[in-house]
Protein backbone atom coordinates (compact mmCIF):
# COMPACT_ATOMS: atom_id res chain seq x y z
CA UNK A 1 0.00 0.00 0.00
CA UNK A 2 0.99 3.59 -0.56
CA UNK A 3 -0.09 6.25 1.90
CA UNK A 4 0.14 9.95 1.16
CA UNK A 5 -0.20 11.98 4.32
CA UNK A 6 0.23 15.48 5.63
CA UNK A 7 0.61 16.45 9.28
CA UNK A 8 0.22 19.97 10.64
CA UNK A 9 0.55 21.18 14.19
CA UNK A 10 -1.80 23.88 15.43
CA UNK A 11 -2.73 25.68 18.59
CA UNK A 12 0.76 25.70 20.03
CA UNK A 13 3.63 28.10 20.47
CA UNK A 14 4.80 29.34 17.06
CA UNK A 15 8.33 29.78 18.44
CA UNK A 16 9.71 26.76 16.56
CA UNK A 17 7.43 27.14 13.60
CA UNK A 18 5.50 24.54 11.68
CA UNK A 19 8.51 23.50 9.60
CA UNK A 20 10.42 22.12 12.60
CA UNK A 21 7.49 19.97 13.72
CA UNK A 22 6.91 18.73 10.17
CA UNK A 23 10.64 18.01 9.81
CA UNK A 24 10.48 15.84 12.93
CA UNK A 25 7.59 13.89 11.41
CA UNK A 26 9.38 13.43 8.09
CA UNK A 27 12.48 12.27 9.98
CA UNK A 28 10.39 9.48 11.55
CA UNK A 29 9.27 8.38 8.09
CA UNK A 30 12.76 8.44 6.59
CA UNK A 31 14.28 6.58 9.53
CA UNK A 32 11.64 3.85 9.18
CA UNK A 33 13.49 2.38 6.22
CA UNK A 34 10.29 2.15 4.16
CA UNK A 35 10.30 3.54 0.61
CA UNK A 36 9.21 7.16 0.88
CA UNK A 37 9.30 10.57 -0.72
CA UNK A 38 8.36 14.05 0.38
CA UNK A 39 6.97 16.81 -1.80
CA UNK A 40 5.55 20.26 -1.13
CA UNK A 41 2.19 18.92 0.07
CA UNK A 42 2.55 15.31 1.27
CA UNK A 43 4.89 12.59 2.39
CA UNK A 44 4.34 9.28 0.59
CA UNK A 45 5.33 6.00 2.19
CA UNK A 46 4.98 2.43 0.89
CA UNK A 47 4.76 -0.84 2.76
CA UNK A 48 2.42 -3.26 4.47
CA UNK A 49 -0.64 -1.89 6.29
CA UNK A 50 0.66 -2.35 9.85
CA UNK A 51 4.12 -0.96 9.20
CA UNK A 52 2.86 2.07 7.25
CA UNK A 53 0.20 2.91 9.81
CA UNK A 54 2.74 2.55 12.62
CA UNK A 55 4.99 5.07 10.88
CA UNK A 56 2.08 7.49 10.42
CA UNK A 57 1.15 7.11 14.10
CA UNK A 58 4.74 7.75 15.23
CA UNK A 59 4.97 10.80 12.96
CA UNK A 60 1.76 12.17 14.48
CA UNK A 61 3.14 11.47 17.96
CA UNK A 62 6.27 13.59 17.41
CA UNK A 63 4.16 16.51 16.20
CA UNK A 64 1.72 16.06 19.09
CA UNK A 65 4.67 16.33 21.47
CA UNK A 66 5.08 20.00 20.49
CA UNK A 67 1.50 21.00 19.67
CA UNK A 68 -1.77 20.52 21.54
CA UNK A 69 -3.61 19.88 18.29
CA UNK A 70 -2.58 17.95 15.17
CA UNK A 71 -4.24 17.85 11.75
CA UNK A 72 -3.74 14.69 9.67
CA UNK A 73 -4.77 14.28 6.04
CA UNK A 74 -4.31 10.74 4.71
CA UNK A 75 -4.98 9.05 1.38
CA UNK A 76 -4.22 5.38 0.76
CA UNK A 77 -3.83 3.21 -2.34
CA UNK A 78 -4.37 -0.33 -1.13
CA UNK A 79 -3.25 -2.99 -3.62
CA UNK A 80 -2.36 -6.27 -1.89
CA UNK A 81 0.56 -8.10 -3.43
CA UNK A 82 2.00 -5.06 -5.19
CA UNK A 83 5.34 -3.51 -4.29
CA UNK A 84 7.45 -0.84 -5.91
CA UNK A 85 4.39 1.20 -6.80
CA UNK A 86 5.78 4.40 -5.29
CA UNK A 87 8.01 4.68 -8.35
CA UNK A 88 6.18 2.26 -10.67
CA UNK A 89 3.07 4.41 -10.97
CA UNK A 90 5.14 7.43 -11.98
CA UNK A 91 7.20 5.41 -14.46
CA UNK A 92 4.03 4.15 -16.17
CA UNK A 93 2.70 7.71 -16.37
CA UNK A 94 5.94 9.03 -17.84
CA UNK A 95 5.99 6.21 -20.40
CA UNK A 96 2.42 7.04 -21.45
CA UNK A 97 3.31 10.73 -21.78
CA UNK A 98 6.40 9.91 -23.85
CA UNK A 99 4.35 7.67 -26.13
CA UNK A 100 1.82 10.44 -26.69
CA UNK A 101 -0.99 8.54 -24.94
CA UNK A 102 -3.68 10.45 -23.14
CA UNK A 103 -3.73 13.36 -25.57
CA UNK A 104 -6.92 15.37 -25.62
Amino acid sequence: MIVAFSISPSGGDDEGGVSEAVAAAVRVVRESGLPCETNAMFTNVEGEWDEVMDVVRRAVDVVAAVAPRVSLVLKADIRPGRTGELTGKVQRLEAALAAGQGQA
